[in-house]
């Protein structure tokens, strides 16, 4: 049996360990757009993945939890705080042996979750260890800057984030490809105005939610681009100049265009080339 639900999720800047995020140096914070003053801090649970599965603001992807610890977490999360949780990236405790630490026993129930990065966190505090991490959490913002060189960049990655959607569904192939890709699905998240259901105080401002919004997977990705795109993600997440990181988004979005272009191209010659070798024969 397998229950769904969707967590909203807050996300250390970058891969480290738990004591290393705790002791490293505070970031600037951007201005908070509310009328009363937010918590410094949240007290929530904290989830723990590998360095490979580093989950950056704006991005979605389903979980699948099935150890006993982290369903108790799971309930925390659902039903104690405001349905919010913090996955950070651990790496993994090594001893005498090549499997990491992160294997656990799987139980017969389980729960699939959808979450989605809302913004980066610095854990200041760890708060408990069992039977799961909880720790008091401090949002991590960008330098507030305006400038029109910025609305320029923000106006181009929106720009080629659409394209790049529109190119990927007209290679659209198999019937079970969702209707909307992931860059999409990204960019909408982005341009909401509303954030009833957040803290205040962790929403970052649009252009730094759209700068995180250009680095999702395309379809037919391989391991070296998946890997590439691990490094832009990284990056991303320890950057604190929302400019420099649109156009490393930008950049990374126009390869992505050009990638699925010329599969495009290649597609079309071969259908050109099978439209030459077909041979019609007459009726019998």
């Amino acid at each position: 049996m397998a229950a769904s639900a969707l967590l909203r999720l807050l996300s250390p800047s970058s891969p480290a360990s738990l004591h290393a995020r705790a002791t490293r140096r505070r970031h600037p914070r951007a201005v908070v757009r509310c009328s009363s003053p937010s918590p410094a801090s949240l007290d929530l649970p904290l989830l723990p993945f590998q360095p490979a599965e580093v989950l950056i603001p704006s991005e979605c992807k389903t979980l699948h939890l099935y150890e006993a610890r982290y369903l108790a977490l799971l309930e925390e999360a659902l039903y104690r705080k405001n349905n919010s949780f913090v996955h950070f990236v651990l790496d993994p405790v090594v001893s005498g042996s090549p499997k990491a630490s992160f294997a656990v026993e799987r139980l017969d129930i389980g729960a699939l979750v959808s979450i989605r990065g809302v913004c980066r966190v610095n854990i200041i505090n760890l708060l408990q260890m069992e039977p799961y991490l909880r720790g008091d959490v401090s949002p991590i913002m960008d330098i507030s800057s305006e400038s029109i060189e910025l609305g320029l960049r923000i106006s181009k990655l929106r720009e080629s984030m659409c394209n790049l959607h529109s190119l990927q569904m007209k290679l659209k192939v198999p019937e079970d490809e969702p209707l909307q890709t992931n860059i999409k699905a990204s960019l909408l998240w982005s341009e909401k105005e509303i954030f009833e259901e957040y803290n205040e105080g962790f929403i970052p401002a649009l252009p730094e939610r759209l700068s995180f919004a250009a680095y999702q997977t395309v379809s037919g990705m391989s391991e070296a681009e998946l890997l590439s795109l691990q490094k832009y993600k990284i990056q991303a997440m320890d950057s604190t100049n929302t400019l420099e990181r649109l156009n490393s988004g930008i950049e990374y979005v126009e390869h992505n265009i050009g990638k699925n272009f010329r599969k495009q191209k290649y597609n079309f010659w071969l259908l050109q080339q099978l439209e030459i070798h077909t041979t019609i024969l007459p009726p019998c």
